[in-house]
């Protein structure tokens, strides 16, 4: 499954968590957070969903 994301999206999304910058992982369907949390939020539909609770933790 590819996300269909434009880069100008990516450029001004930012992680709400730690406000770090964000990358696509398309095998992930996934928004990880290149800052210092690390979180993967999930995009469904094409849709980034960047709440932190839907949002899956780095392993330690």
């Amino acid at each position: 499954m590819t996300m269909h994301l434009d880069s100008w999206l990516l450029e001004i999304l930012a992680c709400p968590n730690c406000g770090g910058g964000l990358r696509a992982d398309d095998a992930a369907a996934e928004l990880v957070c290149t800052g210092t949390c690390g979180y993967a939020y999930p995009v469904r539909d094409d849709i980034p969903v960047l709440l932190v609770d839907e949002a899956r933790t780095p392993a330690p």
